[in-house]
C-alpha cells in the first residue's frame, strides 16, 4: 500500500512539472498552459501595465541592434489614450528632422491659419478699357500656390477674354511681394536640384507670366506689352482669383513629401506674421511661439525652412511627439492632418513599407530622408486598443534603408 501511495505521489509531481513546463508563446502572450490563465487574469486586471512592460522589453532589445554601434537614434512613444509616456530614448537630443520637419510646418500652419485657409492668386488691371483694348497694366499677384497648372492658367486667360479684353497695350506686372526675394532656403545644399521659391508658379516652375501670355494669345488676345515687377497699387480691378484649399496643398506635401509644397506653406505661416514680404525668420518665429505655448524651450530648436532640406534644421523626438499630441487634442488640426499622413503599406512614402503584419494600414506617419538621416513620426493603434504617437530619429547612417528598417521594427514593437 505504501509503495502505491509513493508511486501515485511521484506521478502527480511529474504531472505538475510537465504542466509548468508546457508554456508556448504567441506574440509574447502565454497560451496552452496553466500560466495562460494567470496571464489573462493579470491582463484583465491591469492590461496597460502588462502591455507597457512588453513594449519596453521589445524596444530595449531593439536598442542592441548593431546599427546603433555606428549611428545615433532617438525614440519617444506616447499613449494618447491614457496621456502617459510609454517609452523614451535620447528624446531630448538635437537631431536633424529631414522631412519630418513637415510635421512641424503643417501643425503650425493648421494651428495658426486654420483648416479653412485658402491660397490666393489673382489677376487684376489698372487703366481704362477703350472698347476691347486695355490701355493700362495687367497685374499677376502671386500667392505662392504650388498647385497651379497650365490648365488653371488657361482658365485665367479665358476669364481675361470674357472680361471684354481683346488687346493689352501696357505692361504685364509680376507682383512677387508676398515673400522675400530668396529663391532657395537657408542651409540648402548647393548641388541639390531644388525648385525655386517664387510666389508665381505654374506646374511648380517659375514660368507663370510666359505661360499666361501664351494662353492669352491662344484666346485671341493681342499683346503689345512690356514685362515688369512691382506691387499691386490701390484702385485696381480684379478680373479673377484662383483659390486652393490648405487641404489640397497638405495632401501632396505629406503623402508625397513634396518640398516645394512644404515651403509654400512655410511662407503662408510667415505671411500671417508679416503681410509685407514674408521672410523665413517670420515663419520660424511663429513656430517658436507655438513651441512656447506647448511648454517647451524654443531656444533648443532651429527651424530654417519648412521642408527639412536645410542643414540647419534641428529638433528632437520630444518636440515631434509634443506637436503630434497637440494635433490630436485639437480636432481642427487633427481632422486635416491625419487623413494626409502616409499609411503603412498603402500609400504615399510608406506605400512600400510595412506591407504585412500588425503595422500594415495601422501606422499613419511622416517619413524623412536626407543623406545620413532617416526619420519617422506619426500615429498608430496598439494591440490594447490605445492610440499612440511616436517619433523615431536615426542619424549618421550610411544607408537610408537601415534607418527605415529600424523604424519599421520599432513600429512593430509598439503596435504589438
Amino acid at each position: 500500500m505504501k509503495i502505491r501511495h509513493i508511486l501515485l505521489s511521484l506521478l502527480l509531481a511529474m504531472t505538475a512539472v510537465t504542466q509548468a513546463q508546457v508554456v508556448t508563446f504567441t506574440d509574447n502572450h502565454y497560451s496552452n498552459s496553466s500560466y495562460a490563465v494567470a496571464e489573462q487574469e493579470e491582463e484583465a486586471s491591469s492590461p496597460y501595465q502588462s502591455w507597457l512592460e512588453g513594449v519596453s522589453e521589445r524596444l530595449n532589445l531593439l536598442l542592441t541592434d548593431k546599427l546603433l554601434n555606428t549611428s545615433h537614434a532617438a525614440i519617444m512613444v506616447y499613449d494618447l489614450t491614457t496621456n502617459k509616456t510609454v517609452y523614451t530614448y535620447n528624446e531630448r537630443q538635437r537631431q536633424r528632422p529631414a522631412s519630418v520637419m513637415k510635421l512641424v510646418t503643417s501643425i503650425t500652419a493648421l494651428d495658426l491659419l486654420g483648416g479653412d485657409y485658402n491660397y490666393n492668386t489673382s489677376i487684376c488691371y489698372r487703366g481704362t478699357l477703350d472698347g476691347d483694348t486695355l490701355r493700362g497694366d495687367l497685374y499677376c499677384v502671386g500667392g505662392f500656390d504650388p498647385t497651379i497648372t497650365v490648365e488653371d492658367v488657361t482658365d485665367m486667360a479665358r476669364e481675361i477674354r470674357r472680361h471684354g479684353i481683346a488687346r493689352i497695350d501696357g505692361m504685364i506686372v509680376s507682383d512677387l511681394s508676398m515673400k522675400d526675394t530668396l529663391l532657395y532656403g537657408e542651409g540648402w545644399c548647393w548641388d541639390d536640384d531644388n525648385d525655386k521659391l517664387t510666389p508665381l508658379l505654374v506646374d511648380k516652375k517659375d514660368q507663370f507670366v510666359s505661360t499666361l501670355m501664351r494662353e492669352m494669345r491662344a484666346q485671341g488676345i493681342d499683346l503689345s506689352v512690356t514685362l515688369a515687377k512691382g506691387r499691386l497699387p490701390h484702385g485696381c480691378t480684379e478680373i479673377c482669383r484662383y483659390r486652393s484649399t490648405i487641404d489640397k496643398v497638405l495632401r501632396r506635401m505629406m503623402k508625397n513629401s513634396d518640398n516645394l509644397y512644404a515651403e509654400s506653406m512655410f511662407y503662408q505661416i510667415a505671411k500671417n506674421s508679416a503681410p509685407q514680404s514674408a521672410r523665413a525668420s517670420d515663419a520660424s518665429g511663429a513656430m517658436k511661439r507655438l513651441v512656447t505655448r506647448l511648454g517647451l524651450d524654443p531656444t533648443l530648436y532651429t527651424f530654417a525652412d519648412g521642408s527639412g532640406l536645410s542643414l540647419y534644421d534641428y529638433v528632437n523626438a520630444e518636440l515631434i511627439v509634443r506637436l503630434l499630441r497637440h494635433a490630436y487634442d485639437n480636432k481642427e488640426i487633427y481632422d486635416h492632418l491625419y487623413p494626409v499622413l502616409p499609411i503603412a503599406g498603402v500609400d504615399g512614402t510608406l506605400e512600400k513599407r510595412m506591407k504585412t503584419g500588425i503595422c500594415h494600414g495601422n501606422v499613419h506617419a511622416k517619413t524623412g530622408t536626407v543623406r545620413g538621416v532617416s526619420t519617422l513620426g506619426g500615429y498608430c493603434q496598439a494591440s490594447n486598443g490605445h492610440t499612440l504617437c511616436f517619433a523615431i530619429l536615426n542619424q549618421g547612417i550610411v544607408n537610408a534603408s537601415d534607418g527605415r528598417g529600424f523604424q519599421d521594427r520599432v513600429c512593430e514593437a509598439i503596435c504589438r
